[in-house]
């Protein structure tokens, strides 16, 4: 088994940089950025801001071939969903023969893409759930650093791939944390339910991390939400329970009270959401099941309202 060296980060926003700065802590030079033009201008210029740290981490060029035998061992796609199209032109020179990649993106079908682009070998499926990271200009800050849940579909104990193997091995040495679950399919919907419910509800409100561990009115809206993509998940097969909101329960109650929302911190800098991801899908695979998503329907609504109120 290949030892990964180093691995490169495509979108040092609040999670790439969260990210970025663990592994830089932990094991310097273990980690690159992939930029170009003002980009990475203003990298070379600035570094990147971390809990009031700067850090200055070397740079690949996008869409430029690295070095014979000095490809990245793995590639972290951090971005959002409607830049992923133009990140994976930006990384393709960059994933070598020995190369695995994993998508730090919200929803579940960001892996598709990559696969398309680099090949069912290369992908994983893989998420990254409980980070309060927030961003502000070239500064992120954050208290909980997340843990990366990632693997293939299924990842019986003690029988993990060589693929699985490989990137432990790496967050081991590195400090990410990091988790490999026996079913990464009920992982990755896990997932889609949490921002289903926590984003859209949480953008509109306006209301950070502490409204929804305070506030019953606030929970009732995220719950809404949720428990309309439980019943779909019932439909189609994919393991979401009643008891999976619980789980999410004791995650949200880790988190920094101040935090925010990917979608929030969107919406407060007048950024396209994601909108069309979270309430999007659900109402999509409720025509395409049968089950009723007025919930859904009605965040849809509201998010698409507020960004046409914005120019976006």
């Amino acid at each position: 088994m290949d030892e990964i060296r180093y691995a490169l980060v495509v979108g040092a926003g609040a999670i790439g940089s969260a990210v970025a700065a663990t592994i830089h802590k932990s094991r310097p030079g273990a980690v690159r950025l992939l930029a170009d033009g003002r980009r990475a201008e203003a990298l070379a210029r600035d570094g990147l801001l971390v809990n009031g740290e700067r850090l200055d981490l070397p740079v690949l060029p996008a869409r430029r071939a690295p070095a014979p035998g000095d490809e990245p061992g793995l590639v972290l796609f951090c971005v959002k969903n409607h830049q992923l199209a133009a990140a994976i032109r930006d990384a393709a020179l960059c994933v070598g023969p020995g190369t695995l990649v994993l998508s730090l993106l919200n929803g579940i079908d960001s892996e598709r893409d990559l696969r398309a682009a680099f090949g069912e070998d290369r992908v994983l499926d893989a998420m990254i759930l409980a980070i309060d990271a927030v961003r502000d200009g070239n500064a992120t800050t954050f208290t909980v650093g997340g843990t990366v849940h990632f693997g293939e579909d299924r990842n019986p104990p003690g029988a993990w791939s060589g693929r699985v193997s490989r990137i432990s091995a790496f967050f081991d040495r590195t400090g990410v944390r990091y988790k490999v679950p026996e079913d990464m399919v009920h992982a990755m919907w896990f997932k889609l339910m949490v921002n289903v419910g926590m984003n859209p509800a949480s953008a509109i409100l306006r209301a950070p991390y502490s409204s929804f561990q305070r506030f019953p009115e606030a929970r009732r809206v995220m719950l809404a939400a949720m428990g309309e993509l439980i019943a779909i998940s019932k439909a189609l097969g994919t393991g979401l329970t009643e008891e999976d909101i619980g789980t999410w329960d004791r995650t949200l109650d880790g988190l920094s009270p101040e935090g925010k929302s990917s979608m929030l911190q969107d919406v407060e800098a007048r950024r396209k959401t994601e909108v069309e991801l979270f309430a999007g899908t659900v109402v999509r695979l409720g025509r395409e099941t049968g089950v009723a998503a007025p919930v859904n329907a009605l965040l849809l609504d509201m998010i698409r309202t507020i960004e046409r109120g914005y120019g976006v």
